[in-house]
């Protein structure tokens, strides 16, 4: 009620404000209609003068009926004209209000065409492929070919200041923390598997990438390395259009429909997508030395297996957007989200003790573990914003209300058959149902003070509720299975975060420096009902800024600050083991607190006249309580008197400090007409320092070349190559990848239609990844090899006129606020 209370009383306020600035009472209205057809023009402008000057005292729309009606003028002499695209315009002056003559009707006015038949439009317009913006760079996507038939992963390698490894992990500008939007909205498809998530979403529906390394006040404070909103296809012109997207290839399928409709002020958007990725097989194997406290013995443990995997998905949503005067905008969306990943695998194990002395072979233990997991996952997203724009431009009052409902289940089994010393066979299988549902309420408002100072408030609620149970059962003996009580459990996790912020946008010396700044409020505030989670609220304070200073119309520089924090997630936090697989386990930490980050970046971007442009970021990022994954190897491990040996312990800790100093270059050089190339280049050097372990100094690099060619008219062909560096851990090193892309796409039917054809790493059946892990007892070496060779088939039709007809708004229509007040 409070809330509610909050909102109307917001309303009212800004209408009393609107109605202040309107003092008179004076009134002109009349009606607006085509000469020739009869018919009434909505959307026609009729714009106040104040008689023989250009000062504009008030204006308006007509509506759907062509009627219009302009209050609240005082008593005086003034010009009315009346104006729509295509026509001419009609003026009428003077028009005189006094207090005998208060109200002024003008009758009917007809507006004389300009033209005699508009039968066709035909826009022609070439996106640039990254827009360096003073809050974000851009990414756009219409002309990236060797990603038409892939997935959101294959377009983030393209991003500037974006890495993304073989598992589908991604990093801006060096570090893993970051916050993931879908059209400026957080969405509970992310909570469940990040990878998984970018892996169901397909090229063909993303429109552009925004990546916001150095977010304002208006953003929420998480993530300490920043911000990737993923901004999907939409279209908000005049009358019926769409398009159809489908691909098929030797490991993945994707297809999208896109149907929009806009009539007036009125306008739907209907979509459908979804992929498949066919069973990919990646065959790994471990091999790890450990030693026993006394170092006398060592165990050798060894597995070699292969993991067949099989991915689906599919999203579906309707978009609507209603204008329902020239300054009341609602737009309302629904989206549903499904994506499903089965996998099973068979691995042999082989566990040897040892003399450390003479290298006795003192016992040699052989299993076969067979493993099957079936993880499914929905999401249902339901969003509604509302906008008031007034009178002078810019200033705003928007209202947003976001939910997100998740659902997801994961079954697992295990059984362990052993081949010699007559054990048992072994084995679990767990059932693990789980709900995520996160609401946030948020109002912002948009004051432009003057031409060179913009306020900008707000406040947001957003609550996170999750709930978890896990049932597992043992095999026994007789080969049934019975409930586990030690690995069975339940828990709830919340989480509410309530904020604040208020935010300048501000010229200084004549235009010399542009910027922005603002402080947010955040109080963070957890309830957990797991063992050994004593999680208490915590406040934060997050100042920002942004200065920007161009050289020339050509050429900019820009300095920014901005303070993050990375919040423990529940599956940190969370003490249950995770004994999936008895020698590699995981479990949460309830005693992490959040990671602290202080982020520095100049970026420098340059646009020459021949099409070319480059931008150049250099960062500087600290992080204190980092949180780091550390693995611990055990000889034997007890977990509810249960004694499990040769054990890795996968846990986080707030570990130190963690410096990060960096650069990353983005170029696109048009070398000739036809041939145009591009470059990604990032490097930098990570410090981390943790009280009890050795510090480590790391530096890494990523590097990629796209070029594309114009064969001939309406033919393209494009290669990319990407390669990402190894980098060292606290107690392990990251291995190293490579992989490239092949794509030719031939338009017709006036550039309507087209037809593409991929290849991923054609000349590379597998890409082979050896990553190393450490600790004071143990050395480990895993490899795993990857399928990645791929061919696909990729057709496309846009259908549909774009009509500039009765609507003087732009095209693009009204936006969602980013993120509004907060996440």
């Amino acid at each position: 009620m409070r809330y509610l209370l909050t909102v109307l009383f917001l309303i009212t306020l800004s209408n009393t404000l609107f109605a202040q600035t309107n003092p008179g009472k004076g009134k002109i209205s009349g009606t607006v209609i085509d000469a020739t057809t009869k018919e009434p023009i909505d959307f026609a402008t009729v714009t106040i003068f104040k008689t023989g000057t250009k000062t504009v005292v008030n204006g308006i729309s007509s509506n759907a009926q062509g009627n219009f009606t302009v209050s609240g003028l005082a008593n005086g002499v003034y010009k009315v004209a009346v104006d729509f695209i295509g026509y001419k315009e009609k003026i009428f002056d003077p028009v005189t209000i006094s207090a005998t003559s208060s109200n002024i009707h003008l009758g009917t006015t007809l507006l004389v065409s300009t033209v005699d038949q508009l039968q066709s439009v035909t826009v022609t317009a070439k996106t640039p492929i990254i827009e360096n913006k003073i809050d974000k760079t851009v990414y756009n996507t219409a002309n990236d070919l060797t990603a038409q038939n892939g997935v959101a992963l294959d377009v983030l390698k393209k991003v500037p200041m974006v890495s993304v490894d073989i598992d589908g992990n991604v990093e801006l500008q060096g570090s893993g923390s970051v916050r993931f939007l879908i059209n400026g909205k957080p969405s509970s498809i992310f909570g469940a598997s990040l990878a998984d998530a970018l892996q169901s979403i397909p090229a063909s529906q993303i429109k552009s990438v925004e990546v916001i390394t150095s977010p304002g006040a208006k953003y929420d404070a998480s993530g300490t390395g920043g911000i990737i909103n993923i901004v999907l296809k939409d279209n908000k012109f005049q009358g019926m259009n769409g398009s159809v997207n489908v691909s098929a290839g030797t490991r993945l399928e994707n297809g999208s429909v896109n149907l929009n409709v806009k009539k007036g002020n009125f306008g739907v958007g209907v979509f459908f997508s979804g992929n498949k990725q066919f069973n990919t097989v990646t065959k790994s194997s471990l091999d790890r030395l450990s030693y026993n406290n006394t170092r006398d013995t060592i165990n050798r443990f060894f597995q070699d297996g292969s993991n067949p995997t099989k991915r689906g998905s599919y999203q579906t949503g309707i978009n609507l957007n209603w204008s329902i005067t020239p300054k009341d905008e609602v737009t309302a969306t629904f989206g549903y989200n499904h994506f499903n990943n089965n996998g099973s695998g068979v691995t042999n194990q082989n566990q040897q003790y040892l003399l450390a002395s003479s290298g006795l072979l003192l016992s040699n233990i052989q299993s076969t573990r067979n493993s099957v997991s079936n993880f499914n996952a929905n999401s249902t997203d339901i969003s509604l914003a509302y906008k008031k724009s007034f009178k002078k431009g810019g200033h705003e009052l928007d209202f947003l209300y976001n939910s997100s409902f998740g659902n997801n289940t994961v079954r697992t089994s295990q059984t362990s058959a052993y081949l010699n010393g007559n054990y048992p066979t072994t084995g679990l299988q767990s059932s693990n149902p789980g709900k995520e549902n996160e609401t946030e309420l948020s109002v912002n408002y948009t004051l432009p003070v003057s031409k060179k100072l913009t306020i900008e408030s707000g406040v947001k609620m957003n609550i996170d509720d999750l709930n978890n149970n896990v049932v597992t059962d043992t095999l026994t003996t007789n080969g049934s299975y019975i409930n586990n009580a030690n690995q069975t459990y339940g828990f709830n996790y919340k989480r509410n975060v309530y904020s604040a912020y208020l935010s300048a946008s501000f010229s200084l010396f004549k235009d010399f420096i542009t910027g922005k700044t603002g402080l947010r409020y955040e109080r963070t505030g957890k309830v957990a009902d797991f063992s050994g989670a004593e999680i208490a609220g915590y406040n934060t304070f997050a100042p920002s800024f942004t200065l920007q200073h161009k050289l020339d119309d050509s050429q900019s520089i820009k300095l920014s600050y901005t303070y993050r924090i990375e919040r423990p997630d529940y599956g940190d936090l969370n003490p249950f083991y995770n004994i999936s697989d008895p020698h590699n386990m995981s479990t949460g930490n309830p005693l992490l607190k959040p990671e602290i980050g202080n982020n520095f970046e100049l970026g420098y971007s340059k646009n020459f006249k021949n099409g070319a442009n480059i931008y150049f970021a250099g960062y500087f990022r600290r992080n204190t309580d980092d949180m780091q994954q550390l693995t611990t190897y055990y000889d034997v491990l007890t977990i509810n008197d249960i004694d499990y040996s040769a054990v890795s312990l996968t846990q986080r800790f707030n570990l130190g400090t963690q410096t990060s100093i960096g650069a990353s270059l983005f170029a696109s050089v048009p070398i000739t007409k036809k041939l145009n190339l591009r470059t990604n280049i990032q490097a930098g050097n990570r410090d981390n320092v943790s009280p009890g372990l050795a510090s480590v100094s790391a530096f890494a690099y990523r590097t990629n070349l796209n070029a594309s060619y114009e064969l001939r008219n309406n033919l393209l062909a494009e290669v990319f190559g990407n390669y990402n560096s190894s980098q060292k851990n606290l107690r392990s090193t990251r291995p190293s990848v490579f992989n490239y892309s092949i794509a030719i796409r031939k338009q017709f039917l006036n550039k309507n239609a087209s037809i593409g054809l991929t290849g991923v790493n054609p000349f590379n059946r597998n890409l082979t990844q050896r990553q190393t892990s450490f600790g004071p007892n143990f050395d480990q070496t895993s490899l795993r090899f990857v399928p990645v060779r791929s061919f696909g088939l990729t057709l496309s039709y846009k259908f549909g006129k774009l009509q500039f007809k009765k609507d003087s708004k732009e095209d693009n229509g009204p936006q969602l606020p980013d993120v509004g007040g907060g996440k």
